[in-house]
């Protein structure tokens, strides 16, 4: 069979550019090519990079979808069902709401693909597709296959150099889609070895590990960093706040070529936290676990979420002056969203507080809920103004880290990526995004 995958093109928030689309592919569609068998042709097509071919005639599409691109995948998915070729949606949003999707496709993929993906196939070929399939139990990642590169202009990206060797969080935050019912709650881990070897094959050191939480099994972790240690890599990853309670993993992570840390703490009140059941952050712990990450030369991305029902509109203002003390390097900030299908969504809207039902705005960036002590409009303006004044030239320098090595991939980001970032992503049109990425790792840490 040939068959065709597809990653629909994704929304942009104001402060976003081309960066965005273009930082990194869809690694679940790189991975789905990896389980497919040998007989089967197989092809990937992203948006994000360029147009979609709809003149082909595969045997099978799988389109992966978020919350966000959900309408356009719906649209792309009708183009090819009109031409009777079978369409299977997979992703976090029809996992998390099947029903929806599964009335704009043959059929849909729920979770995790690694024990079903081959009976999809197989079902396709005979012509008897199942409306949905759902893998009982949670996936054995030591059968999780190398992603093929290969099948990708790689060119054409920002970053791929990218690593997942996780799956799945030991916490379950309410306006996460770990608190939806289809997620298997159980933190797994890929096998030491076979996550070195695709780093390997990777042939960089650069690596970004975008596992939801890389020290969910801190165990795991402190075995895996002494592993790479030889490879004198650069490397950056998510951690959850927890990472204060192991300093002597931090260590080893530093030791072990660590340069950044994104990490949730989302709010500095305690009862916002309280309020979504992410018990595992402390707020009068940050200002000490910001020191210690500092102290080991480790630049952190703090994100943040506004629009909890503790928050107020002096909220932005007293965050803007937190981050700036605390020199945080850079802030990813977030409109809070209650994704359809999350304990976050279903109490809302039980509230009857859901005021925008237009999924293609549902990418943090748009009030899509009645907030509690703010007006929409203050939600809004507020978050747009501290995106503009975290960014500001001002708190840039204001910010700037106090070790000197740091500085050159501090100001990249911090002018290249996010303040100028609508201008020098404009290599995109050039195809040189891919250059321009490796330019940026040579510059900040000497290395392709």
């Amino acid at each position: 069979m040939k068959i065709k995958l597809i990653s629909p093109r994704m929304s942009l928030r104001p402060m976003d550019s081309e960066y965005k689309r273009l930082l990194s592919p869809s690694i679940s569609l790189l991975i789905l090519a990896g389980l497919t068998p040998d007989e089967h042709e197989v092809y990937i097509e992203d948006e994000n990079a360029g147009e979609i071919n709809f003149d082909d005639n595969p045997d099978l599409v799988g389109i992966t979808v978020n919350v966000d691109t959900s309408k356009r995948a719906y649209e792309i998915s009708r183009r090819y069902r009109e031409k009777k070729i079978p369409v299977v949606l997979g992703g976090i949003h029809p996992s998390a709401c099947p029903d929806e999707a599964g009335r704009h496709a043959d059929t849909i993929c729920i979770g995790e693909a690694e024990q079903v993906w081959g009976k999809i196939i197989e079902d396709a070929q005979d012509g008897k597709l199942n409306k949905m399939y759902y893998c009982e139990k949670p996936a054995n990642l030591s059968s999780t296959p190398i992603p093929k590169w290969a099948l990708l202009d790689t060119s054409r990206y920002l970053y791929t150099c990218i690593v997942c060797a996780s799956r799945s969080c030991p916490f379950s935050c309410e306006f996460c889609y770990n608190s939806c019912r289809y997620v298997h709650h159980q933190y797994r881990n890929r096998p030491v070895e076979n996550v070195v070897e695709e780093i390997h094959k990777l042939g960089t050191r650069q690596v970004m590990f975008i596992d939801d939480n890389f020290i969910g099994n801190p165990d795991w972790t402190r075995e895996f960093v002494k592993a790479i240690k030889p490879l004198n890599l650069t490397w950056h990853a998510a951690v959850s706040t927890t990472i204060g309670q192991h300093l002597d993993l931090l260590d080893q992570m530093q030791a072990s070529g660590c340069k950044s840390l994104f990490i949730g703490f989302e709010t500095l009140n305690g009862d916002s936290i309280s309020s979504v059941n992410k018990k595992q952050n402390k707020v009068e712990t940050y200002d000490r676990l910001i020191d210690e990450i500092h102290s080991r030369r480790i630049m952190i991305n703090a994100s943040l979420a506004f629009g909890f029902d503790h928050d107020k509109p002096d909220v932005f203002k007293q965050t803007l002056d937190w981050l700036v003390a605390n020199r945080i390097e850079t802030m990813t900030g977030h409109i809070l969203t209650p994704y359809p299908g999350t304990v976050l969504y279903e109490r809302l809207h039980s509230e009857g507080r859901i005021i925008d039902y237009d999924y293609t705005h549902y990418n943090t960036a748009h009030v899509v809920f009645k907030p509690a002590q703010m007006t929409s409009q203050q939600l809004y303006e507020g978050y747009l103004w501290i995106y503009d004044r975290f960014y500001s030239l001002e708190n840039i320098l204001k910010r700037m880290p106090l070790d000197r090595r740091q500085r050159i991939p501090y100001f990249l980001f911090n002018f290249g990526y996010r303040k100028f970032g609508k201008i020098t992503s404009r290599v995109a049109e050039f195809g040189l995004m891919n250059w321009f990425g490796r330019l940026a790792r040579r510059l900040a840490y000497g290395i392709d």
